[in-house]
């Protein structure tokens, strides 16, 4: 772990290699697991505002779940998250030609649409961050899913920092992200990863 202000962050951010490949993995993070995305402060009632411009967007059995049970709930942990469909499928998904899996309130922001109102949480992901008393835990989460982007993070020389840059920012501020950098390059010219 190396300590930026108050937060402790996992070596493997820095250590291992990460760019996302929407074309080998198909989106599978936003469709498999056994709860919703961790929503931030604030965040349900911004994706709540903005829901009427999305909903064409979303599969029917998402519209259902949304209006019989909301836009988010709480999870057994006790964190807000994303509402999903059939315990699994985050109920923002959409679907591209070849069954790729997309993020409705991303593709609608990226189309000019609405605001950036996509969860923090899946901006940074993989990387999982967790409040303790005193101090942040950030985590880079691994799972077989993300083979691929780690396979590809290597080909092209990108470490997980550095392809999460503009979420780490996004979520700790430029000077955080730059003392995270500073770290990074001085532990790995210490601790060569291959």
């Amino acid at each position: 772990m190396i300590q930026i202000k108050d937060t402790l962050v996992s070596l493997d951010l820095i250590e291992r290699y990460f760019v996302c490949d929407l074309d080998a993995c198909l989106g599978q993070c936003c469709v498999d697991g056994d709860a919703g995305a961790p929503l931030a402060p604030g965040e349900a009632e911004k994706i709540k505002e903005v829901l009427p411009l999305v909903e064409n967007e979303l599969a029917p059995r998402a519209l259902e779940e949304i209006c019989r049970e909301g836009a988010s709930y709480i999870d057994p942990d006790g964190d807000e998250v994303t509402q999903i469909v059939d315990g699994r499928d985050c109920v923002y998904t959409c679907y591209a030609p070849g069954g790729k899996c997309l993020c409705a309130l991303e593709r609608a922001f990226r189309e000019g649409r609405i605001p950036d109102v996509k969860p923090i949480s899946c901006r940074l992901y993989p990387v999982r961050v967790k409040e303790y008393s005193g101090f942040t835990a950030v985590n880079l989460h691994r799972w077989k899913i993300c083979h691929p982007a780690e396979t590809l993070g290597r080909k092209l020389g990108i470490r997980a920092y550095q392809f999460l840059k503009g979420p780490l920012i996004a979520r700790f501020g430029q000077e955080w992200y730059d003392e995270l950098a500073l770290a990074a390059d001085e532990y790995l010219k210490q601790f060569p990863t291959k």
